[in-house]
């Protein structure tokens, strides 16, 4: 019996060693949350260490991957919040299923849609790109998200990929100067932005497949200023992998790239993968990817119980790092990159609560879509149209009523409501008279899939004229929408014609009725054989829930047009640098393709090949007039640390109040190496009433106008004579004049 006593005793005093060994842990836990107010990166940093020391490697590995199609794990134990995101660049996306693509069903989840991001850069305004962010950020917040996955800085390369409406188009200066007021409005909410993708993700065609081989100098000069702005200048707490092959391996996990940000750029964010972007555990171990998201891996697809433990950063990376295979501290780089996320995200203790649907938001949306409206043909001032009694505008085109926030793949959206271009005008235009017929139909935007029209296209044709004969104006409404093959992630389009039967659907409008004009809604660059038959065109764009109260307004006048195009359009495919080369430049052959024009993208090679655009990059028509004179330079030579400050009068010559956008290129003479013409590299929007002068400046930094030098692999100040031009676009040059950095 004494034994059994002696037992019972030594199994207690093991029990409540145990206890006491878990109490003491528990209280070595720390404490997760920091109190309002400020707090310095020294103590976030001590309080991530704290939580890494605690974490299990299981719990680790856990954060580092996908637990449903928009969220990752957290530590419950610990109180570590999940991290949960969305799409998109220009509204919130409605809420997906857990584990499928399907809509979840909810009610309360419709927002307000911003213009597409092409809008926005074409606005040329970084104040108003502050606001949008903003705006969207506190949509974001108010839906209780986390990251919001845009915006997109990709460079429009070839006016055929899908996905060209969310960028910010051609110039890698403007998607620079435009993306840092974004990415600062977005997360002034408590919400981390997502610039995408990274990179060279310029195509949607075999999007999964090509691999890109490109100069280090088109790298560096072309495709990834906006990035590093994103990075250095916006301070973006979150970044996404692309799809495509750089060199051989995929973006998302690829040594040169990662080097780039990590390192060399300091990027102290996540890395979060693109849905399925994740091709190897190692490689996204060693290679940047911190947030797994969307792969189903092994062949297990989306309906094998625990599929997500299959991840490359799940069971395979935790097993890796439990046989000593992968360095613990891999894992621990990644999950501090995490919870500083959260931190910065979830856990800050002064957070807003967000708002949504409010009255601020629809007028920021309707500002932004009136600035980047442009006006790109306006004969015989066509535009603006008068309200007047007796006057009977025909409205003809499908574009006129179709739902444009639907469809295009991941930014898709659900608006609380959609003001289409017809609702618009007849909101705006209570005297004049307003009929409407579709005029041709184009079939439902699905993803992946071209949904043929269901109607006769003869009979809407037929109609369209009859409808065109009885009226004095007709305003034709068409372009591109969000389906497969046109304006949509997934693939490029196929022609550079306008689709559906326009073309010729304008031809026989106009030999009835010659008072056409074209509200061109499209994310892309089209072939304008057409051109002549109209007397005005308004590219509008994709513009969201105040769509049709936006076009309204520049069409009435209400409001004076100052968009500027943020891309060239060529006159015919071939101008196109991308398309100049054939097959091996664009798509790609065996699923490899060189960027052959390099350096030479968008107005660089119109301007350095004397080919003459369609409409230059910057253009833009105002219904008021502009005269910039008096360019001066503040000296004529400088040194590399100098600021070069141009200063010149802009006068509004027209009899209403407008805005210009006045741009200043630089351009080296006889350099050393390959160059453009002439580079962007400033530009303000001057705002003045009618007949009123004023005196503006752009400033350079004399070291911005280096070169990245391939044998040296860092950038070259190069010596010598340049040339700073001023004008209102890319190929009207009001001013130019001679400078040397010595």
């Amino acid at each position: 019996m004494r034994v059994l006593f002696n037992n019972k005793i030594a199994i207690l005093i093991f029990i409540f060693c145990l206890q006491t060994s878990f109490f003491n842990a528990q209280n070595n836990i720390p404490k997760i949350q920091f109190p309002q107010g400020a707090i310095t990166s020294e103590a976030l940093e001590a309080k991530i260490d704290s939580i890494i020391n605690v974490l299990t490697l299981e719990e680790k590995v856990a954060m580092t991957h996908a637990q449903s199609k928009f969220s990752t794990k957290g530590v419950e134990r610990l109180g570590i919040p999940e991290v949960w995101m969305s799409d998109g660049p220009h509204g919130v996306r409605e809420e997906i299923s857990w584990d499928a693509w399907e809509n979840a069903g909810w009610t309360n989840d419709a927002i307000t849609a911003f213009p597409a991001l092409t809008c926005l850069a074409a606005t040329f305004n970084p104040e108003l790109s502050g606001e949008y962010g903003f705006n969207l950020g506190e949509e974001a917040r108010y839906r209780e998200k986390d990251v919001l996955l845009g915006p997109g800085v990709n460079i429009y390369r070839t006016p055929f990929n899908g996905r060209n409406f969310e960028y910010l188009g051609e110039d890698p200066f403007l998607a620079s100067t435009m993306v840092v007021p974004y990415i600062k409005g977005v997360q002034k909410n408590g919400i981390a932005a997502c610039v995408k993708h990274f990179a060279l993700n310029n195509q949607e065609h075999l999007r999964d497949k090509i691999n890109v081989e490109v100069s280090d100098r088109a790298l560096y000069e072309i495709y990834l200023p906006a990035f590093k702005a994103a990075v250095q200048e916006g301070k973006v707490w979150a970044l996404m992998g692309a799809y495509n092959k750089f060199r051989g391996q995929y973006t998302t996990h690829n040594k040169i790239l990662n080097k780039i940000l990590k390192t060399d750029w300091g990027y102290d964010g996540v890395v979060i993968s693109d849905w399925s972007s994740v091709h190897s555990t190692k490689e996204a171990a060693l290679y940047g990817v911190d947030m797994e998201m969307g792969t189903g891996t092994d062949g297990l697809g989306t309906t094998t119980n625990n599929h997500y433990q299959h991840y490359y950063l799940a069971n395979p990376f935790l097993k890796a790092l439990k046989k000593g295979e992968l360095r613990e501290d891999l894992v621990n780089d990644k999950v501090r990159r995490i919870l500083r996320l959260i931190y910065r995200t979830s856990l800050n203790p002064n957070r807003a609560l967000g708002k949504m649907n409010n009255k601020e938001h629809h007028k920021v949306a309707r500002k932004i879509a009136t600035e980047g409206i442009v006006l790109l043909k306006n004969e015989d001032n066509f535009f603006p149209i008068k309200d007047k009694k007796g006057l009977t505008i025909a409205v003809i085109g499908e574009n006129a009523t179709r739902n444009m926030t639907q469809g295009g793949g991941s930014s898709q959206l659900k608006p609380l409501f959609e003001v289409s271009p017809l609702e618009g005008l007849r909101a705006r235009y209570k005297n004049a008279k307003i009929i409407h017929t579709m005029g041709f139909e184009s079939g439902a935007s699905v993803y992946d899939e071209v949904v043929p029209a269901s109607l006769n296209q003869d009979s809407l044709y037929v109609k369209a004229i009859e409808v065109a004969k009885k009226a004095d104006i007709v305003l034709f409404v068409g372009g591109l929408n969000k389906s497969h093959h046109q304006d949509s992630e997934g693939d490029d389009r196929e022609v550079f014609a306008l689709p559906f039967g326009q073309e010729k659907l304008i031809n026989g409008i106009q030999e009835v009725n010659k008072n056409l004009g074209f509200l061109l809604l499209t994310g892309n660059a089209i072939e304008m054989n057409w051109l002549p038959k109209t007397k005005g065109v308004i590219q509008t764009w994709y513009l969201g829930s105040m769509a049709g109260h936006a076009i309204a307004d520049i069409v009435s006048g209400d409001v004076n047009p100052s968009g500027k195009l943020p891309f060239s359009f060529p006159k015919k495919l071939e101008d196109n640098a991308a398309h100049s080369f054939g097959k091996l430049s664009y798509p790609g052959v065996d699923e490899n393709q060189y960027y052959k024009e390099d350096i030479l993208v968008g107005y660089r090679w119109f301007d350095t090949k004397k080919i003459e655009p369609q409409f230059a990059f910057g253009y833009g028509l105002s219904y008021s007039g502009f005269k910039i004179s008096d360019v001066k330079i503040n000296q004529k030579k400088y040194s590399e640390n100098d600021k070069i400050k141009v200063t010149f009068n802009v006068s509004n010559i027209g009899n209403r109040e407008g805005a210009e956008v006045v741009q200043v290129y630089v351009g080296k003479h006889k350099s050393k190496v390959k160059r453009a013409l002439k580079e962007l590299k400033g530009f303000t929007k001057v705002n003045l009433e009618k007949g009123l002068q004023k005196t503006a400046s752009v400033t350079l930094n004399v070291s911005d106008l280096a070169y990245y030098n391939t044998e040296i692999s860092r950038w070259s100040l190069e010596k010598g004579t340049y040339y700073i031009y001023v004008g209102n676009a890319s190929n009207n040059i009001t001013k130019k004049i001679k400078f040397s950095i010595l």
